[in-house]
């Protein structure tokens, strides 16, 4: 009998487990918010697509409510909007892109209130754990008082926040997840 390598732990069960279809769209026509596109890449340490990521997001809706037994508030959240969503990537199509809405701040007791953002998830091959990170949009003037941007370093901030990108149809926000290398995102212990 052969054991396993660590290889092998994310290998086979990773296109088994994580590959399925795209659910990439976290809105309906009754979803309440202002629909974005959220799209970017996952590179690697030398810059270059990881084709074979699947990143994961989970958000508040337009009103900063999750809908998760977690938040206090969960029985008020917008009964048509998901506020998860996956994705991945290929050869064909080294992008990630989500269609859902802006989310509103996040209230938490005793502390200011969270800019509004998506978390992040990332899997890909060779990773034995999954990496954990945020998006926050440029545009967003809460980014000055959130509490977590204010605990990074001014130059780590910049990797959490998706550029406001020219676009003919949504409002589109750019975000590249870098793995490692100088422009590393900045990433959470899960």
């Amino acid at each position: 009998m052969h054991k396993q390598t660590p290889s092998q732990t994310v290998g086979p069960f990773y296109s088994i487990g994580m590959i399925r279809s795209a659910q990439n769209d976290l809105t309906n026509e009754r979803t309440l918010g202002q629909r974005i596109i959220v799209r970017g890449r996952v590179l690697d340490g030398e810059g270059d697509a990881v084709t074979d990521a699947v990143v994961e997001v989970w958000q508040a809706d337009s009103r900063g409510i999750y809908n998760h037994p977690d938040d206090p508030r969960h029985e008020q959240a917008d009964p048509n909007f998901r506020g998860y969503g996956r994705v991945g990537t290929t050869m064909e199509q080294p992008e990630f892109t989500f269609k859902t809405i802006k989310p509103g701040s996040v209230a938490v007791e005793g502390e200011p209130r969270q800019a509004p953002h998506l978390n992040v998830h990332v899997f890909a091959r060779g990773m034995l754990v999954h990496a954990t990170t945020r998006i926050y949009f440029s545009d967003e003037s809460d980014n000055q008082t959130d509490p977590v941007l204010g605990a990074l370093e001014s130059e780590r901030r910049a990797t959490l926040i998706a550029a406001h990108v020219e676009s003919p149809d949504l409002p589109t926000y750019r975000f590249d997840i870098h793995l490692q290398g100088e422009q590393e995102t900045v990433f959470f212990d899960p």
